[in-house]
């Protein structure tokens, strides 16, 4: 006789990172669980060595289902993680991430009284002597500040943090992982397409996950430059969806200044003093990584279209 389903699945992509991948496994073990309980399904996306005997250990210690695939990038490898799923509710992680021990429970607290809202906790730096971290982590913040004004006002959380229910998840098609393979911004677009069919988002940030993404100066700049790829493709989109968010969105650099002060102000004075040089790679990176994917769309190597069905599976 089969085990009932658990009431939260925890779906975690990973590639060729099996550290990370074993750190936020061993977190995992020891959270809070809610009433109900959850399962863990990792998506490995195309690894060169298989995870399962790094995996194997923790299968003793908590619900774990483990799957390979050819690699598809990450929203692809989310996508058949919540077609494996059994779960009531979806709460997503990256493998470089690891929630505080109650960050299930918050979250399960939040659903209790709104079991139909798109979730999204807070995310924190875990590595404070990484500078290029940190200022990755400050620009994250920067975007909260501009698109969640409140948390019953929020409109974009990063898919390394948050939760919704599997129903809404379906029927919303799931990621788009045709438009968005590798460059990024398919949380983004995730969320907008969310909240255009009026379901709500709510901000929590008391569900705490602490974020350990290990970056140096060339990592920083691919990763900026996947942002600005990415960004490209969420405005073609929205121009197709009637949307004109280009012209909104360039607000927030023409803003940078002030609304970066409360930010910068914080950071110890090696952190303040990096800043400034790695706030102008992020725009140029950005820049440029914007005018290579409209050039690559352009040429018709890779034209936006509206995401097909998410089929659950068997």
């Amino acid at each position: 006789m089969s085990a009932p389903p658990p009431r939260y699945s925890v779906i975690i992509p990973t590639f060729n990172r099996a550290d990370a991948i074993c750190g936020a496994l061993e977190v995992l073990v020891r959270l809070n669980i809610p009433p109900g309980g959850l399962e863990v399904v990792v998506v490995d996306d195309g690894s060169p060595t298989p995870l399962d005997s790094l995996v194997e250990p923790y299968r003793q210690r908590m619900a774990i289902l483990l799957h390979r695939q050819d690699n598809a990038g990450p929203a692809a490898a989310r996508n058949q993680g919540a077609r494996l799923a059994r779960g009531e509710f979806l709460a997503f992680l990256d493998d470089d991430c690891q929630p505080e021990p109650d960050w299930l429970c918050t979250l399960d607290r939040e659903f209790q009284q709104q079991p139909d809202v798109l979730l999204g906790g807070r995310v924190v730096n875990g590595l404070t002597d990484n500078v290029y971290s940190a200022i990755s982590q400050m620009i994250v913040d920067l975007v909260y500040r501009q698109f969640n004004p409140s948390p019953d006002t929020a409109t974009f959380f990063c898919s390394n943090n948050f939760a919704m229910p599997v129903r809404r998840f379906q029927e919303l098609g799931g990621f788009d992982d045709q438009n968005f393979r590798l460059a990024g911004g398919e949380d983004r677009d995730f969320c907008t397409r969310w909240r255009l069919r009026g379901w709500k988002l709510r901000q929590v940030n008391e569900a705490v996950v602490r974020h350990f993404h290990h970056l140096s100066l060339p990592k920083f700049w691919k990763q900026c430059f996947n942002y600005g790829r990415g960004a490209w493709t969420y405005h073609r989109l929205e121009k197709l969806r009637g949307e004109n968010s280009l012209i909104r969105d360039s607000g927030l650099h023409f803003s940078l200044p002030w609304r970066l002060f409360p930010l910068w102000r914080p950071l110890p004075w090696k952190s303040r003093v990096a800043a400034i040089p790695l706030l102008a790679i992020w725009q140029l990176a950005n820049l440029l990584g914007f005018a290579y994917q409209r050039r690559l769309e352009h040429r018709g190597a890779r034209s936006p279209t509206t995401p097909g069905a998410f089929c659950p599976g068997p």
